[in-house]
């Protein structure tokens, strides 16, 4: 099943602002621009039951004891920026960690691959046998 897009989760997640540690020069220390998204995976009703399970498995050194996920971004001096710099962390986030990888079908290989292994073998042992003296 395919993940909605960023801005459908908005209304489960909660933005709280703080000063920044990053560029900004004097502004940093009067503008709120460090945005923190918070999201609480056991009580969201926009995943599924096996997607909340998978995501607790894969984000559990990432969850807080109260079972939120946190994303920050300050990298910018717009606070607005930041906000939509955490939301595609987040979006990015859930979609790796809900991606699950086709499984692996068992394969032999090829009568004419294992015909030209045998070949090369073949071809390197009478090289080296070739090199030994018999007395």
């Amino acid at each position: 099943m395919p993940l909605p897009p960023a801005d459908y989760f908005w209304p489960e997640l909660q933005v709280q602002t703080s000063r920044s540690s990053g560029p900004g020069g004097q502004n940093v220390n009067k503008v709120e621009s460090r945005v923190e998204l918070r999201f609480h995976l056991a009580s969201s009703r926009l995943l599924t039951d096996e997607q909340k399970l998978r995501l607790q498995e894969k984000l559990a050194s990432r969850l807080t004891i109260d079972g939120y996920l946190l994303v920050v971004a300050q990298e910018d001096r717009s606070q607005l920026r930041n906000k939509e710099h955490a939301l595609r962390k987040f979006h990015a986030l859930l979609q790796q960690n809900l991606h699950q990888p086709k499984a692996r079908k068992a394969s032999r290989p090829s009568a004419g691959a294992v015909r030209k292994r045998l070949e090369q073998k073949k071809r390197h042992s009478d090289k080296k046998a070739n090199r030994r003296l018999d007395f």
